[in-house]
């Protein structure tokens, strides 16, 4: 598929080198399209699903929103200890300020790194809700968005559909970008009465070429989120001596769960003493005005005092402050400013990619792109079949003689360098179509690979 593991070329004329560099990507191109297409459509529908979270969330929550109530809330510590009573054994790991005085208290409780929400009203101390964390929609929808529903095994699925779509929209618009100036129809706009051919490959390539920015900008500020390049990203940033204390941010539910157990695991007997404090913690909270939602986090294994954070979808507007576990005073505040330049860039890029950095309008682009990627995938199909010829897979021919040029090479060492899971994955198809794939007729035939050489 790839032409890899063949010796440089030799010289070669301008015309005969774009015309092999064509045919190498356009291969790329087919096959990149052909394992994302099921990962796109499913990836653009629950992105799509996770762009509206907070409305989504909202109209869930409304009917423990707005409550009855008579005279003041009863302290958050109560509330705390009502939650606590719903889970046996559990140990308390986070309360979110109501939005209101008429809001229900949302206390999060956690047993054997397992997440519980439990909704108390707040001058009743009624039990109104109680539900595991990971069972709420969009927790669902953020699992199969980035998992599949499969774990790390499904991450790292999911990192590589995101891997081969980066190469599949570079291809693309490589092999759509006007190298004649034949006008603006099936550049910008679709010819749609010059038959059924070229109406897909219209509708196919004009998309591409309006979505393709934001395309890549989804699949690149997805990436710190990935199992791979995300533990790769943090790795580099350790050894350059620019990783923050804290990041805002995981690679995979996996390592929440993980988290979460070695941080609570160990304070049964001191929820109490911790819990008596959050009052006056939630108080100081109230004060210093965050921007909602706000949780406030008792200390924990991995953390000796109590933190307030702000939540807010933007990112930018997100203030942590920590609070002696001793005495509740303030000891370290932390704005989106005062964080690594490098911290602010990959926060940007996720309240983009979730739709939260400038309001509506990133919600209308995310969904326009993510409706704009489903046509390419459902267009590619189409031309797929019907251009493929009975009983073949219908690839684009190799390049015949199976040899690359300099910059070819250096392309596929680049995307190899950038994304390794996609390395790893190149290395491994180039070992099969060489000495397996290519070496049996029926397969050979049907994926249109060249006669391999003698071993």
């Amino acid at each position: 598929m790839t032409d890899i593991a063949s010796p440089l070329q030799s010289a070669q004329s301008g015309p005969e080198k774009r015309a092999r560099l064509y045919r190498m990507l356009w291969r790329w191109h087919f096959y990149a399209g052909l394992f994302c297409i099921p990962f796109i459509i499913l990836l653009s529908i629950t992105g799509s699903l996770y762009l509206f979270k907070p409305q989504i969330e909202a109209a869930l929550d409304r009917p423990y929103t707005h409550l009855t109530v008579t005279g003041p809330s009863a302290p958050v510590s109560q509330q705390v200890q009502m939650a606590l009573k719903q889970v046996d054994g559990a140990s308390f790991k986070s309360y979110r300020l109501p939005d209101g005085p008429t809001d229900a208290a949302q206390v999060l409780v956690t047993k054997g790194g397992r997440d519980t929400i439990v909704y108390v009203h707040p001058t009743s101390l009624e039990v109104l809700k109680v539900i595991p964390r990971e069972d709420r929609l969009m927790a669902v929808v953020r699992t199969i968005h980035g998992e599949l529903l499969m774990g790390d095994n499904g991450s790292l699925i999911v990192e590589l559909a995101a891997s081969w779509a980066i190469v599949m929209v570079v291809t693309g618009l490589y092999l759509w970008w006007p190298r004649t100036s034949q006008g603006l129809q099936g550049v910008l706009f679709p010819r749609l009465n010059a038959g059924s051919k070229v109406f897909w490959r219209d509708i196919h390539a004009v998309t591409g070429m309006w979505v393709s920015f934001f395309a890549l900008f989804l699949l690149l500020t997805g990436l710190p989120w990935t199992n791979v390049w995300g533990k790769g990203f943090d790795m580099v940033r350790d050894l350059t001596g620019t990783a923050a204390v804290s990041k805002d941010w995981t690679q995979s539910r996996t390592a929440e769960r993980e988290a979460t157990n070695q941080a609570f695991s160990h304070r049964g007997h001191d929820a109490p003493y911790y819990i008596a404090n959050v009052d006056d913690i939630a108080a100081s909270a109230r004060a210093a005005r965050l921007a909602p939602p706000v949780t406030i986090t008792p200390p924990n294994a991995k953390n000796p005092t109590w933190m307030a954070r702000s939540l807010a979808g933007d990112r930018i507007s997100r203030v942590e402050i920590a609070y002696s576990a001793h005495d509740g005073s303030e000891v370290r505040r932390e704005a989106f400013g005062d964080k690594h330049v490098i911290d602010q860039a990959v926060g940007i890029g996720i309240a983009a990619h979730e739709g939260q950095l400038f309001g509506p309008l990133n919600q209308a682009l995310g969904v326009l792109t993510a409706m704009g990627l489903v046509t390419l995938a459902v267009s590619a199909f189409v031309m797929w079949r019907k251009r493929a010829p009975e009983g073949v897979l219908g690839a684009p021919p190799p390049i015949p003689d199976q040899r690359i040029g300099t910059g070819i090479g250096l392309l596929i060492f680049a995307f190899a360098l950038f994304l390794p899971v996609l390395g790893a994955c190149l290395i491994l198809i180039a070992l099969l179509e060489r000495f397996i794939l290519s070496r049996i007729p029926i397969t050979r035939r049907f994926l249109g690979l060249a006669q391999p050489a003698p071993l």
